[in-house]
């Protein structure tokens, strides 16, 4: 698609061709901005609620700094697309999160305006610090450094840790704290209400709106902003917080809240925030949504919203009504009858109770079910901790965002063998948000763990069966992946069977090999096998179920049988199931043909999970290719 621009935004390529623009031209361009991001996400869907609410913030931003000397490091991403559009990415962005096009998230290898490539919370602050220490070490004192993080992700513990540093650095650094009350779901927590008293404080508000009027003559743009930003700071500092400042107790200067949605107050206050020295915080509120009626009335379900009609708002219709369920959804469901079957069980999510499906126990049994916040190796050990008390925790976290609490589920949990239950939605191959997102590595990285079982379901009905079975009494630690999307299964709501941790199945018999396949790509697996059986090529197809423990009962069956063997696996081939199954036939001393198939050691871009899982040669079509070959040679 070629979507349409303003005749503002037609002439802005780069920031130099904004910066030649007048200021009060800029709360058009930002006008323009906004519905080319609208018109974009309308058929190529995004993240369009936080980007509408920053496009103040990315305008201004680009305005007053030299960028891409100065850095600008935008935590997660998902508010960045206004500066993806504003540095030389406008003609490209109808592309963004496809196939071949751009990221979805600021990448350095995609633009030199992209300072820090991000995807994960709470990261913005520490990288920003780091290149301010380096340009002090390097005397480059003019050079500025910005970190744009949200309420949501400043939840984060490491977002506390570099504030605690940065506090003692005098790094010239500024950090944005853009406050939209929500993260996907409503912010939760001790953060939350704090940030949310200082925009609500009617004593803050009343002094504030004295100083506008009496510095700017009447009007809210004064010229002497300096001294307003002077006077905002002491105003917090004396009336507004009873027991001080948070971030100046981090020896951080900090300035706020303020209208993150008028451009013009916030480049004439950064501006002004730019001669003074050392760590400083502007705290300013947006609305994420801004400008579109719909996005801005359901925050959560616009946070990334699929095909909407434009004008109108109205999400597309599903197409794939009728077909089987998602994954997160038979979680979401098979949580809660086990949760009325068990009174010890509890859901446990950092952020994401929407993402995963907890929202549908959260609903219905609010006092056990816990959404801890952006804070994964919090919600690991808090897990931990009800789990010690007697408790069943399910802590369903993103696979790639298990990465951040791996220290936890091994020092926790499984050394200290307590019953916790690891739901790791979006495992392998998630699609359009590519390398930052994709949960490649947890096979491998799970596995090598003592005590944890890990365990991935083929289809719906073995998601609910190991659910089921990993909350029987003394379990132990029990991790279960599964992918983001639909099954296979249309009734997939079948009675509950235990199923024996370490035990496989064979699926089908065969004569010239064998394919052993974990999770839900043995699904693909059966397809190739009824395809090669047609051309002569009789395979045999083994679902493993389970990493670890392995089934070496089933194991010993096939490489006894046979010396041609295919493993399939969406997970990264270093160190995964091809691995494990190597490293059985060197211990056995069995020799064989194995050909692996999964996810190369590389980083793996975005575009559709089907389009991904052809390019990586382990579909359906890629592993009748592999097997075909394996015949001919």
């Amino acid at each position: 698609m070629t979507p349409s621009t303003g005749p503002l935004l037609t002439t802005i390529n780069f920031p130099s061709d904004l910066k030649k623009l007048r200021l009060e031209e800029l709360p058009k361009l930002c006008g323009e901005i906004r519905q080319f991001i609208i018109e974009v996400m309308s058929v190529n869907p995004g993240h369009l609620g936080a980007s509408l609410g920053a496009v103040e913030l990315a305008v201004a931003l680009q305005y007053v700094y030299d960028t891409p000397s100065d850095k600008i490091i935008w935590d997660v991403g998902h508010q960045a697309y206004a500066h993806k559009i504003l540095t030389g990415r406008k003609d490209r962005f109808s592309t963004i999160r496809t196939y071949k096009g751009i990221s979805g998230f600021p990448k350095m290898s995609e633009s030199e305006y992209d300072a820090f490539g991000v995807g994960h919370s709470s990261t913005s602050i520490s990288a920003a610090l780091g290149m301010a220490v380096a340009a002090k070490l390097s005397g480059e004192n003019e050079r500025h450094h910005v970190a744009v993080i949200g309420d949501g992700a400043m939840t984060g513990g490491m977002a506390m840790e570099a504030l605690n540093n940065a506090g003692v650095s005098n790094a010239n650094l500024m950090v944005i704290l853009n406050d939209n009350q929500i993260a996907i779901d409503k912010n939760v927590g001790a953060i939350k209400d704090y940030l949310a008293d200082i925009v609500t404080s009617r004593t803050y508000n009343k002094v504030r709106d004295k100083i506008w009027l009496a510095m700017g003559g009447g009007t809210k743009y004064g010229k002497n902003s300096r001294a307003i930003v002077k006077q905002l700071g002491n105003a917090v500092k004396t009336t507004l917080l009873r027991s001080g400042n948070l971030f100046e107790a981090f020896n951080f200067r900090y300035f706020g809240p303020v209208d993150g949605n008028d451009v013009i107050r916030l480049v004439k206050l950064l501006k002004d925030m730019n001669d003074i020295k050392g760590p400083k915080l502007l705290h300013i509120h947006t609305i994420k949504g801004k400008g579109f009626e719909k996005a801005e009335k359901d925050q959560t379900v616009y946070h990334a919203p699929g095909v909407f009609d434009k004008n109108t708002g109205t999400i597309k219709e599903d197409k794939c009504q009728g077909l089987a369920p998602k994954y997160q959804t038979v979680f979401g469901r098979t949580i809660m009858e086990l949760a009325e079957m068990n009174p010890k069980i509890v859901g446990i999510t950092p952020a994401m109770s929407t993402g995963c499906s907890l929202n549908l126990m959260m609903a219905r049994m609010p006092e056990r079910t816990f959404d801890v916040g952006i804070a994964e190796q919090h919600a690991v050990t808090f897990s931990a901790g009800m789990a010690a008390s007697g408790y069943m925790p399910f802590c369903n976290i993103y696979s790639t965002f298990m990465q951040r609490g791996y220290d936890q589920v091994i020092h926790d949990v499984a050394l200290q063998k307590l019953n916790v239950v690891f739901c790791l939605d979006r495992g392998g191959l998630v699609g359009e948000d590519g390398a930052t997102h994709h949960g490649a590595y947890d096979l491998a990285y799970l596995r090598c763990i003592p005590n944890l079982v890990v365990a991935s379901p083929m289809n719906e009905e073995e998601l609910r069966n190991l659910m089921f079975t990993a909350q029987m009494e003394n379990m132990g630690p029990f991790a279960i992946r599964y992918p983001k999307g639909r099954g296979v299964m249309q009734k997939w709501k079948t009675v509950f069977a235990p199923v024996e941790v370490g035990r496989g199945r064979m699926i089908r018999d065969g004569r010239d090999g064998a394919i052993i396949t974990l999770g839900h790509v043995g699904n693909y697996a059966a397809e190739a096998c009824a395809a090669l059986e047609k051309s002569g090529i009789s395979m045999a197809h083994a679902d493993l179920r389970f990493l670890k423990p392995l089934d070496e009962d089933l194991l010993h069956g096939i490489f006894r049988k046979f010396t041609t063997v295919v493993t399939v696996e969406d997970g990264s081939i270093m160190g995964g199931t091809g691995s494990a199954v190597l490293e059985f036939i060197a211990d056995h001393g069995y020799h064989a043909r194995v050909l692996r198939l999964g996810i190369p050691d590389q980083f793996i871009e975005q575009g559709s999970v089907a389009e991904l899982h052809h390019a990586c040669g382990f579909d359906a079509e890629g592993i009748i290719r592999a097997v075909s070959s394996l015949m001919s040679a």
